[in-house]
């Protein structure tokens, strides 16, 4: 079987592992955690760095932070992983769904501004596949409406956006706010875990508020206050010290990961290319100019969404997995009956018609050849 995704270890999980419990200091916020935020600040130059338990708990600090209230509206795709939406949810926001463009999956930024009300707050953006947004029209729009931005940067690590001018920006750097995923589906990972990271300096004090249960904690531990308590809303955001020293050994090997995922990337679009026999039925992504490619995933959008699960289904009777992802969140049982808005055609075909291929740090070139011959001997044999 050639699994969707297995995790990799980079090779020095173990040793920090043992120095943390050897350290004693196994809750978070300990050295493994600074060593991460040390990382990303100084490495991406991100301006203030928490680590949290997963993804969703970084933008639910984000939607604290934002100060979303009841009756809120704020801007985000509907092709997107729930919790992009539930964290605003939870705080009483109502979500206004723009769709996706016909190209490629992420936010039509040209749909935004038909869309702000009065009661418009947020502008969520959502870096599918690690492909960036078209960032300096989505912050054009929030300036003139002095709305906030924030990143959903879950799948993007080392990725850019090129703006106008030619300046390279990092993905994660731009907004407010930005919020990463360490899952273990993720370049790289720590099994569960996120990262909030704080653009906007004004947000600077009440992030770490609300991101140690609602105290001033952090504040005490550095010596500028006699005694902390609870000042403001918050959780329990911080992941265990253990965690952070396992990922603490995937970031300081970033850099070899993403070469090989990218080579893997290329392969399967050169093939997948090559093929015209596979080009009549499947297309491969499309990345903007404006975007780079950090290979966090290979994807294929079939004519039709017959043709998309039978080809699921034929390599999963040949030893592959294969998987669709997002359902238009919309028209989810949820939301469904709530939602009054306009036809997202384009998010609807990418719930139809998208499939991920096996992407990870140890697949081969040899399995890729496998599941190249395996699509094709489905579409001469099953597409006739």
């Amino acid at each position: 079987m050639i699994p969707f995704n297995k995790p990799y270890i980079a090779g020095r999980e173990l040793e920090f592992i043992q120095q943390s419990l050897e350290g004693r200091k196994l809750s978070g916020n300990g050295t493994f955690t600074k060593k991460c935020h040390n990382w990303f600040e100084e490495k991406y130059n991100f301006n203030k760095c928490l680590l949290t338990t997963s993804c969703t708990d970084a933008l639910e600090m984000a939607a604290m932070l934002v100060d979303i209230k009841a009756g809120d509206e704020f801007i985000v795709p509907s092709y997107t992983f729930v919790s992009t939406v539930n964290a605003f949810v939870l705080r009483g926001g109502i979500p206004v769904f723009i769709d996706s463009y016909a190209t490629h999956p992420c936010i039509h930024a040209e749909e935004i501004e038909k869309s702000i009300t009065t009661k418009t707050k947020v502008i969520v953006v959502v870096h599918y596949a690690g492909i960036a947004c078209d960032m300096d029209s989505i912050m054009q729009i929030a300036e003139k409406y002095n709305l906030f931005v924030i990143e959903d940067a879950a799948q993007a690590i080392d990725s850019f956006y090129e703006d106008p001018n030619g300046n390279i920006k990092r993905l994660g750097s731009i907004g407010d706010l930005s919020t990463f995923s360490f899952h273990e589906t993720k370049n790289i990972s720590s099994g569960e875990g996120g990262l909030l990271v704080i653009n906007n300096k004004k947000l600077f004090d009440r992030s770490e508020i609300i991101w140690e249960k609602g105290t001033n904690r952090s504040k005490f531990f550095r010596g500028e206050v006699d005694k902390y308590g609870w000042v403001d809303i918050g959780s329990s955001f911080l992941p265990a010290e253990i965690i952070s020293a396992y990922l603490y050994a995937q970031l300081i090997q970033l850099e070899s990961i993403q070469r090989k995922r990218k080579e893997l990337w290329e392969m399967y679009k050169k093939k997948l290319i090559g093929s015209k026999v596979i080009s009549k039925h499947f297309a491969t992504p499309i990345i903007p100019e404006y975007a780079s490619n950090n290979a966090h995933m290979f994807y294929l959008t079939a004519n039709c969404e017959k043709e998309r699960d039978g080809l699921i289904s034929y390599l999963k009777e040949n030893g592959i997995q294969a998987t669709f992802h997002y359902q238009s969140l919309h028209k989810s049982p949820f939301f469904r009956i709530k939602y009054k808005g306009k036809r997202l055609v384009n998010s609807d075909n990418f719930s139809k018609k998208l499939l991920r291929l096996p992407l990870f740090y140890e697949l081969t070139s040899e399995e890729i050849e496998t599941i190249v011959e395996k699509i094709e001997q489905y579409v001469l044999t099953k597409l006739k």
